[in-house]
């Protein structure tokens, strides 16, 4: 599915590769089964992108995704936190890519939505579709945070939204969202720096991710159903909502 392969390259960190594939991309975007909407909201946001400074583009991309928890693009994040749970269910999920023919370089994070997608990519439309539902409500937090801050990043969001089928009420989230405090000004990482222990060995988890998204080569099976396993997703935008407004 080429439009979840540019979905995934314009999630990914920003690099020349995005603006000299821009035409490339267009052309992908309006020959997709998206809404019109969404199409235009994704013909804009790599329009607005590839037209600006690609530095300026790069330090926008951190101080939304690397900054704070609330805008995290590691699924497990808005699911288990920092918990042992999720180191768990990461080993999980790699084990069901592997199941599914698929291997990832030893730095990427298997809950690394822009790799989610390559994965999702290769496995059918169906089974494309089926991926997206189980994480939706994760997708709609996101698309309502982004919004909250203005970022055209938050199109791409809808747009996944859009593919997955699922019916969600995107103003009930963004009233859910609307009273939280953000996890990314000064005060807020100045508090977690202070209240998290630095852990060193094997047991120490890497912090972010690596920039590049392994692509699965062509003969990696793309006919098999993995069912990815998740918690229910019915609760997570309100359990982030109560854990912003904790601090």
């Amino acid at each position: 599915m080429q439009i979840l392969h540019a979905l995934s390259f314009l999630l990914d960190y920003p690099t020349a590769g995005v603006i000299e594939a821009n035409r490339d991309l267009q052309k992908i975007i309006s020959e997709s089964a998206l809404p019109g909407e969404d199409k235009n909201a994704l013909s804009d946001f790599l329009m607005q992108r590839c037209s600006g400074d690609l530095m300026e583009w790069q330090a926008e991309y951190d101080s939304l995704f690397e900054r704070g928890r609330a805008l995290s693009l590691l699924l497990f994040e808005h699911v288990h936190g920092e918990s042992r749970d999720r180191g768990q269910a990461m080993v999980n999920l790699l084990k069901q890519y592997r199941e599914a023919g698929l291997e990832i370089g030893v730095r990427e994070l298997p809950d690394y939505i822009p790799l989610y997608l390559e994965f999702l990519a290769t496995q059918g439309d169906e089974n494309a579709e089926l991926g997206l539902q189980e994480v939706a409500h994760i997708l709609a937090l996101l698309a309502a945070r982004l919004e909250q801050r203005d970022s055209n990043y938050a199109s791409i969001f809808r747009a996944l939204l859009a593919m997955s089928g699922v019916s969600i009420d995107l103003e009930d989230v963004r009233e859910q969202i609307i009273n939280e405090q953000r996890d990314d000004t000064k005060e807020a990482l100045d508090k977690v720096w202070e209240e998290e222990m630095v852990t060193f060995g094997p047991d120490a988890t890497a912090d972010g991710c690596a920039s590049a998204v392994n692509k699965p080569s062509e003969g990696q099976r793309k006919d098999q159903l993995v069912p990815i396993s998740w918690a229910d997703f019915k609760d997570v935008g309100q359990g982030d909502v109560q854990r912003g407004n904790e601090s």
